[in-house]
């Protein structure tokens, strides 16, 4: 049995269910509420988890015609990853790529697959896959140790590190033979660290690392008297969410592994309390599902109808929140004096983008690629708030506004001006891939707002903005509806691991092309945003990757 009941009264299940479907669609203020949705022809069509396993089972039984069709080497294999069907009838399939058995990191790639038998592909590179030999010069071991001192640089405690694995490194050049580590351990503040470690199996030197655990900072108990779907237990309830893939919130009581206890009540009637931060992960999960599902077509984090989880209370005075793959779940400190959980909806919905962004272009989470994956957690944080309606978090080009981190009540982040948060980025330039993602991710997050937006002073929902442009010149918007969808479609069917400032610049006019016609005012739209924050034609750090190109 499944119920839909508010914060603070119990309400009849129907009247709530209606609530709950007004929190997604309802109408929104200011210049945002500008355009339609994306064409209907191309964007991407709801997959029942039965029909999406069976597309995705089809796919890979074709990967090695495919193969021989994109003429790769006879040592590389195609493993699907996704499967995305438009409207129109075009399919884009997404692979990883193995050689000689080997994964290659960096070299995922997208075929397109128009009805009319029109082909082309998207690749995280163009380098040809091959190496001299799959035998290694440094062992294991020493792949293993090499990767714990990287992990100590970074000042990470409780290291333990997997045993590595043999890999083909291809994200950064001419591919070498590799060792990739996982090393698990605690950051500085208290989070759990995931780090990958890629080292040269020839030489033992150091080729990349990255952390996979992506963070983020909020404040818990805005959301005010909210619709919350749970589910009956014996003559109690539990916050277990049947209508959205089974999500479930759990207390972790100060702990910092495993689930802790489900949160449970016993007249449905949620607040008050530890409940508080519960009732906002629930809420901020939901909201997040709806807006992917009912703005997108898509089925959950992973597009498979299976829900991730949320787990509240992490942690001794813990000052943040974060998502993780390997648990696939969303979790929230209390804050400073374990006082103010960090559960604001749009930090709940930064978070788990991230696993959106893992489960499809996969952006690397380190230079430009990481950048874009953090402003994609801004860009579609944004929209959720836009599309949940709610009075007491009205939708913003903020990242972070309710949670005041700095005690002057300024927001983390700005969208219409990155800089004013004194660390960002406005624009493009060819040293942003060197500083943290959470300040390359600006340019991004400034086109975005542009592309919605405009340039200029204006208000939207009581927020003041005033967006300047690189080369002074105005831009016009054409709203978050339409805007959203083009950052979703370059995300899900152009983008891949290895995608810089350049390459999502070819990705977005790609996804406007489809949606809305190749010369169209939204495509001149796309190219003028991007202008406006110096990324232009032929403007790249790494040489423009994720560019499409026919087969």
């Amino acid at each position: 049995m499944t119920r839909t009941t508010t914060r603070r009264a119990t309400t009849r299940a129907a009247v709530l269910t209606a609530c709950a479907a007004m929190v997604v669609i309802g109408i929104q203020s200011g210049s945002a509420t500008a355009g339609s949705d994306g064409s209907a022809d191309a964007t991407a069509i709801v997959l029942a988890p039965s029909e999406r396993a069976a597309a995705l089972k089809s796919a890979q039984s074709a990967a090695g015609s495919e193969a021989k069709a994109l003429g790769l080497d006879d040592r590389e294999k195609l493993v699907v990853r996704d499967v995305v069907k438009d409207a129109d009838g075009t399919v884009h399939t997404r692979y990883e790529r193995t050689f000689d058995g080997l994964p290659v990191l960096g070299g995922d790639l997208v075929v397109h697959k128009e009805k009319n038998g029109n082909h082309s592909v998207t690749k995280a590179t163009n380098a040809r896959i091959t190496v001299t030999s799959t035998s290694a010069k440094v062992p294991a071991s020493a792949a293993k140790k090499a990767a714990l001192k990287v992990s100590a640089a970074h000042e990470t405690s409780k290291v333990v590190a997997e045993d590595a694995r043999k890999v083909v490194w291809a994200a950064t050049g001419k591919p070498v033979l590799a060792w990739e580590t996982v090393v698990t351990g605690v950051q500085q503040d208290g989070t759990p660290s995931e780090m990958r470690v890629v080292t040269d199996a020839a030489t033992g030197a150091e080729l990349f690392s990255y952390e996979t655990v992506h963070t983020g900072t909020g404040t818990g108990d805005y959301n005010g008297t909210v619709p919350l779907t749970t589910t009956a237990n014996g003559s109690t309830f539990d916050l277990k969410d049947g209508m959205r893939g089974g999500h479930r919130t759990f207390d972790l009581n100060q702990g910092t592994s495993g689930t802790g206890t489900l949160f449970n009540d016993a007249d449905d009637v949620w607040g008050g309390g530890r409940q508080d931060a519960g009732v906002d992960a629930h809420y901020g999960a939901a909201v997040t599902w709806d807006y992917y599902k009912n703005v997108h077509g898509r089925n959950g984090i992973r597009n498979d109808g299976v829900a991730a989880y949320s787990r509240v209370h992490y942690g001794d005075n813990y000052v943040n929140a974060f998502w993780s793959d390997s648990c696939f779940c969303m979790t929230y400190g209390d804050g400073s004096g374990n006082s103010k959980p960090l559960t604001a909806l749009d930090i709940a919905a930064h978070e788990m983008t991230h696993g959106v962004t893992s489960n499809t272009a996969g952006l690397v989470y380190r230079g430009e690629s990481g950048g874009l994956n953090e402003a994609t957690s801004d860009i579609f944080a944004a929209a959720a708030e836009f599309h949940a309606g709610n009075s007491s978090d009205p939708g913003d080009y903020l990242v972070g506004e309710k949670i005041d981190i700095r005690g002057t009540g300024a927001p983390l982040r700005y969208m219409d001006k990155p800089s004013k948060d004194g660390n960002s980025a406005d624009y493009w330039s060819s040293s942003l891939g060197r500083i943290d993602v959470h300040y390359s991710s600006g340019p991004a997050n400034h086109f975005f707002y542009l592309l919605s937006e405009g340039s200029g002073a204006k208000t939207i929902n009581g927020v003041s903005y005033n967006s300047p442009t690189y080369d002074g010149k105005a831009v016009s918007g054409i709203g978050i509806a339409k805007a959203e969808q083009v950052w979703y479609k370059a995300l899900t069917a152009y983008m891949t691991s290895t995608t810089d400032y350049q390459g999502a610049r070819t990705a977005t006019l790609s996804a406007a092309t489809d949606l809305y016609g190749a010369g169209s005012a939204e495509y001149q739209a796309v190219d003028a945003a991007w202008a406006a924050v110096n990324v232009k034609a032929g403007t790249s750090g790494k040489g423009g990757k994720g560019a499409r190109s026919g087969s």
